[in-house]
């Protein structure tokens, strides 16, 4: 899982890897720098966001990052397992009642292929994801009280961003545990799936390594 960023190829599982401290709260200049490397024009992006710091910015997908857009209660289930339990995550911000994980380039069109074979409780929203045509708001880069926020903010210019797997292993775990307890095991976790298929699933996905930093 990488980023299209220009950042070196590594892996996110790396053995004996350390896991960070606790993630960045304020957007640094390498963060910003980063989130406008997005846009079509980046230079010019970044100056006039740094000129209005306060304000929000729409940046497009599908170069830098996809985004997986879930409602914020279950964003905040989701968060919690891939930093106690997972990888950790990328950056993640609140925007309008949703949350927004940023993820690896390619995210967008693979993870809704994986959820497939997954049995849903309809009652929980599918996530929504935006990759390559789509474009989305972003909050401000400096702590302003209000509906959009970042909840781990961008705080290098090459951050590590998770795959469709472990945004598959984060939903599945927190759609079914949303009452508390451990609910019916999906075919995922069983020993074939659907059409026969033999196969790994979200219980299955080792995330014991947590990946180096940039």
């Amino acid at each position: 899982m990488t980023t299209d960023t220009g950042c070196p190829a590594r892996d996110a599982r790396l053995p004996g890897a350390v896991r960070d401290s606790a993630p960045a709260t304020h957007v640094t200049a390498q963060g910003a720098a980063w989130l406008a490397s997005a846009a079509p024009y980046a230079r010019s992006t970044l100056a006039a966001w740094q000129a209005r710091p306060s304000a929000p910015a729409v940046l497009p997908c599908g170069t830098a990052f996809d985004i997986v857009n879930v409602p914020v209660v279950l964003g905040r289930r989701m968060l919690d397992l891939l930093w106690s339990e997972g990888p950790g995550s990328g950056p993640v911000a609140v925007q309008r009642g949703r949350m927004l994980f940023f993820t690896s380039v390619g995210t967008a069109h693979r993870l809704p292929s994986l959820l497939h074979w997954e049995e849903r409780d309809d009652a929980v929203p599918a996530p929504l994801c935006h990759g390559r045509g789509d474009a989305v708001t972003v909050p401000p880069l400096s702590s302003v009280a209000g509906p959009a926020r970042w909840v781990v903010a961008p705080d290098t210019r090459c951050p590590w961003l998770p795959g469709a797997e472990a945004l598959l292993w984060a939903y599945v775990r927190a759609a079914r545990n949303r009452d508390g307890g451990a609910a019916a095991a999906g075919p995922a976790e069983r020993s074939a799936g659907r059409a026969g298929r033999p196969g790994r699933g979200p219980a299955d996905i080792d995330f014991s390594f947590r990946r180096p930093g940039c």
